[in-house]
């Protein structure tokens, strides 16, 4: 039986079993993954020089004819070195090839090379170390190098490569109507992934490259679009808009800023609606947000419908809960916290109570969309730090309500841009305001030398009866960091912070040790929480009026501001110190930025065009699809025109139904879970 695109992997010509093994490592379970997993770069073959110009230490390109062939040397451990002669007509050249026989004797004499390798020896005697090479007759001097896993060599997933083009070409395929290459000035798919692995030149590289990005971001806009008018078919939860906000946000202790005000009437006025509201309320760090959320709450309360808010942490949802029922209590509506940590009799009560509608605002962790919380009308869904949940989860939490109105927020600022990539499938309220009297954050970037010095200002602020965090850079939560943390913090314990009273918050302790230290570091038993990035989202200290940032550079921009945040959030004048003794261009301008700036929309555009969308949520991805070709950042005209083209097609074919459009749906639909969009 012939091996087409869609066989397994291991069928395909020169893999077999073992290799497809090491090729599923990196998600390519066919010919047709293979064919999209994309070059990372490429090595130019045509750059070649002569060997009396190669670069000693350096990696050269070379062209070499292979005079003489050595007998393989066996040495101690079962290793084998094997040497040839070349030379590139004037100068001659030792090639050294460790532990490799096979590729060894594919070599032969008198033939000739393209051979990229490192330089080593001395003027007068030369060798080329393990290199890779192409005949001198290869059509392609530019060849791909590809994201690896052990066991997989560059040359093997060429010559598989190869292979799978091959059955491309014979099972031919396109998933874009004529019209739209012509109107787009996009080259036909299978020259694109002709081109992306073996390009005839630069530009036929670039080419294939932007016609691979905008599939990639066609199809996400249409998943998302999909999810949206999906969403829009359902009725809901339809509120009376004669019940007056107003009297909530008129009794609050401050008064709610523009944006505020704005956000609060775009939310009710989705929520008296016939379709669910699926909305993005995003802010910066202590805009407010909370309180618009109070606000869609209060009105939901006074309609007769319940709301439940879902927070990724625990710490996260008490004060979430905390500051709603200071907010809503006063006005008759009842709220309750829900989450893993609680008892098992406590968590069985307020199932109960939630069931039988005693409680209007539901607070919590994930407990609160697990199979056994039952609501009685539940019609307003909220979720904080939408990017920490899947889209799937947001969906779990919809499903305990009968279509229910969706609010999300997030205090991670967003480039618009990227905010309809990502939250394509939402409508988008921002803060962009500070509420009135909260003074601006001071930044100073420091190197190490000036530690000690930073040290005495958190003191001095100590003695005025304000609080600090200093916060270590945990980036993998490895035996060997969290070590490396808990010395940290002894060893500030016995000397710049000698005499105060630290603790110590990383995210391997339970939650209800977590809990108990951040009580006792908000009611002031604690002077210093020296903590990793747990405390990045949300904690609320009004006290805390300092922090210092441990190897600053160790962050991206956009977690430094979050961080940052966590101080500033009462009446005290608050300072940020980040310490880093890296001087590179980078990340001086990184400090540069956090220094001059607290707009958390200008960092994120700023951290978005140093670190690319890949990474800048860091590890928690948002349940969307991840970008293989496509970089938001620099391809913003395309991401544009990818959005037209996208409402251009489902204006004309809401569901992509017509026989043209197939492929790019059976695309779409594999992109996505099939049931988010289906």
């Amino acid at each position: 039986m012939p091996t087409t695109l869609h066989s397994d992997i291991e069928y395909l010509k020169g893999v077999g079993r073992a290799r497809g093994e090491m090729y599923r490592r990196l998600g390519i379970e066919s010919p047709y993954d293979l064919i999209y997993h994309i070059p990372r770069s490429y090595l130019d073959y045509r750059t070649h020089v002569p060997i009396a110009q190669a670069e000693l230490g350096q990696y050269n390109v070379l062209k070499l004819t292979v005079t003489h062939k050595l007998p393989p040397q066996r040495i101690r451990g079962g290793l084998v070195i094997c040497k040839a002669g070349a030379t590139d007509g004037i100068d001659d050249i030792l090639i050294v090839v460790y532990n490799n026989v096979y590729a060894f004797q594919a070599l032969k004499e008198n033939s000739t090379y393209y051979m990229y390798g490192k330089v080593m020896g001395n003027f007068l005697r030369k060798e080329i170390s393990s290199p890779t090479y192409i005949k001198e007759e290869e059509s392609v001097l530019i060849q791909p190098i590809y994201p690896l896993t052990q066991g997989l060599s560059v040359n093997m997933v060429r010559t598989n490569m190869r292979q799978a083009l091959s059955i491309m070409h014979s099972e031919p395929f396109e998933t874009l109507p004529p019209q739209i290459l012509q109107k787009y000035g996009l080259c036909p798919l299978m020259t694109a992934l002709e081109d992306i692995h073996f390009p005839r030149s630069e530009e036929s590289a670039e080419e294939a490259r932007r016609r691979l990005a905008f599939d990639e971001l066609l199809k996400l806009q249409l998943g998302m679009s999909m999810m949206k008018r999906r969403s829009r078919k359902e009725t809901a939860y339809s509120m009376d808009s004669s019940v007056d906000v107003s009297e909530f946000t008129g009794g609050l202790p401050f008064e709610l800023t523009d944006d505020q005000q704005k956000a609060v009437g775009e939310i009710v006025a989705d929520l008296c609606r016939a379709v669910p509201m699926n909305r993005l309320l995003q802010g910066d760090v202590g805009s407010g947000k909370t309180a618009v959320a109070a606000a869609a709450c209060y009105f939901a309360a006074k309609n007769g419908i319940q709301s439940a808010l879902m927070a990724p942490t625990e710490i996260l949802a008490a004060q979430h809960h905390r500051t709603l029922a200071d907010f809503l209590e006063p006005f008759g509506v009842r709220v309750c916290l829900l989450t893993g940590s609680m008892t098992a009799k406590k968590k069985a009560a307020t199932r109960e109570k939630i069931a039988e509608g005693q409680f209007d605002v539901i607070v919590g962790t994930h407990a609160i969309i697990q199979k056994d919380v039952e609501y009685r009308s539940l019609g307003l869904v909220i979720t904080d730090e939408q990017h920490r949940f899947g889209v799937a989860q947001r969906a779990a939490l919809a499903e305990k309500g009968e279509s229910p109105h969706k609010l999300v927020m997030s205090a991670t600022p967003i480039p618009r841009t990227l905010a309809l990539m990502i939250y394509g499938d939402l409508d988008i309220s921002a803060i962009t305001q500070l509420p009135k009297g909260r003074r601006p954050i001071k930044t100073y970037a420091v190197t190490g030398k000036l530690r000690h010095r930073a040290f005495g200002f958190v003191r001095d602020r100590l003695a005025e009866g304000r609080q600090a965090y200093v916060v270590c850079p945990m980036i993998e939560e490895t035996e060997s960091e969290l070590h490396a943390v808990r010395t940290y913090a002894e060893n500030a314990a016995k000397e710049d912070l000698k005499g105060c009273t630290t603790a110590l918050l990383h995210g391997k302790m339970r939650a209800a040790e977590k809990d108990k230290v951040m009580k006792r570091f908000r009611d002031g038993e604690i002077q210093v929480l020296i903590c990793t990035t747990v405390v990045e989202v949300g904690v609320d200290v009004p006290n805390a009026a300092v922090m210092v940032i441990e190897n600053a550079e160790r962050f991206g921009l956009s977690q430094l501001h979050q961080l940052r945040g966590r101080v500033g959030r009462g009446e005290y004048e608050s300072s940020c110190i980040l310490i880093t003794d890296n001087t590179s261009e980078e990340c001086v301008r990184r400090m540069k930025i956090m220094s001059s700036t607290t707009d958390g929309f200008k960092i994120s555009e700023e951290d978005l065009k140093m670190r690319g969308p890949g990474d800048f949520f860091g590890s928690a991805q948002h349940g969307l699809p991840p970008l293989k070709i496509a970089d938001i950042a620099c391809n913003m005209e395309l991401m544009n025109r990818a959005q037209t083209c996208a409402r251009e097609l489902l204006e004309e074919d809401p569901e992509l139904s017509k026989p043209e459009h197939t492929p790019l749906k059976m695309d779409v639909l594999r992109l996505f879970n099939k049931d988010i969009i289906g």
